[in-house]
């Protein structure tokens, strides 16, 4: 999202308005995000949104999707284009870890300069379609290749596009993420998860009083306490297949132990403390196309170095012993079918694979 995940940054360096350096916190206040993204749609029929947002037709081979590995929002989109199989519909840009106050830069890829859109920061492609566009420079974010402008940052909206408009460049045996008698109850727990926990997390993290911190802290905690009675008794979150829900909630249980547990103050439990949770958190990490897409290394280095007025020494932990991810979950006991009456996605897209020693 913004810059990542929050509110766009003040810059407190005071040189030349491009550090690292933000402010995320707003002394005394309640951390809110803010949830104006660009509402364009991909649609079959290209369109015009509910509001009038304009309409883009699907056409394989004319979108890059931009997803930074350590963005738990933007995982999302990396982990339903896997489950999916729009990898060869929908190309994939990934930014480096860390970003400045301007935006996101792909100082991963050679010459630090995106392969396919030829441009070093993510903010030109926004800036191209609305100059000096004014909100924060989010990722995901989805790029018209032809015209190097972008189409839509609107992160909840773009996995539920992947599974109900991109239906004929789905895989064989792509699973329905997003289940036409299901999709009251996703709605509903969605709602929920975003923002308790989803959200939640960030409220304790960027909480400007103890005040905003206490309360944020005991929303959360009585969110993740009603998911851990819900998963004592079903493999998934809603029905007995993967869905929208289970990516959703996922990205951030990725996170919680490496980040959210000790950066932004989450500290009442660690996930490994929690059985069903860790069980259930093991049991999607575990199978093709979740753990697949965890980068570790990128995810502490984001939130460790980027926060600096949470953490000014930049110093990024060593912790903590990640190998618990590939032990015995035994969820299997629940019964559930994965995919449903679909398969598991083959093997990474060469080239897109997590670097070796940054899973678990």
């Amino acid at each position: 999202m913004s810059q990542e995940t929050e509110s766009t940054p003040t810059v407190t360096d005071g040189t030349d308005g491009h550090s690292t350096r933000g402010a995320y916190v707003t002394g005394g206040a309640e951390f809110t995000r803010d949830t104006n993204y660009i509402e364009d749609r991909i649609t079959r029929n290209a369109s015009p949104g509910s509001h009038g947002e304009p309409g883009w037709p699907v056409e394989a081979g004319r979108y890059r999707l931009i997803a930074a590995r350590a963005c738990p929002w933007a995982n999302r989109t990396v982990i339903v284009r896997r489950l999916l199989g729009l990898e060869e519909a929908i190309s994939l840009g990934q930014p480096g870890p860390t970003h400045d106050a301007r935006s996101w830069t792909f100082d991963l890829d050679p010459g630090r300069v995106d392969p396919v859109l030829g441009i070093g920061r993510l903010q030109e492609a926004f800036f191209k379609r609305f100059p000096g566009y004014p909100r924060g420079i989010t990722v995901p974010a989805i790029v018209d290749v032809r015209s190097g402008e972008v189409v839509t940052n609107n992160f909840p909206q773009i996995t539920l596009d992947f599974s109900t408009e991109w239906v004929e460049f789905h895989r064989p045996g792509a699973p329905e993420l997003y289940p036409k008698h299901l999709r009251g109850e996703i709605d509903q727990v969605n709602k929920r998860v975003f923002t308790e926990v989803n959200n939640g997390v960030y409220r304790c993290g960027f909480a400007g009083s103890q005040e905003a911190y206490d309360s944020a802290y005991q929303r959360l905690w009585t969110a993740l306490d009603w998911l851990e009675e819900r998963l004592a008794g079903q493999r998934y979150l809603v029905g007995d297949t993967i869905t929208e829900a289970d990516v959703r909630l996922f990205t951030t249980l990725a996170r919680f132990d490496p980040v959210y547990h000790g950066h932004f103050k989450c500290n009442r439990q660690k996930l490994s403390e929690m059985p069903n949770l860790w069980g259930y958190a093991r049991d999607l990490f575990q199978t093709p196309g979740f753990g697949d897409t965890i980068d570790f290394v990128q995810i502490k280095r984001h939130y460790y170095i980027v926060h600096e007025d949470i953490n000014p020494t930049g110093i990024v932990p060593a912790g903590p012993d990640l190998s618990g991810w590939l032990e015995d979950h035994g969820r299997e006991s629940l019964g559930g079918r994965p995919f449903g009456e679909g398969t598991p996605p083959g093997p990474v897209r060469p080239g897109e694979e997590v670097a070796p020693g940054h899973g678990a």
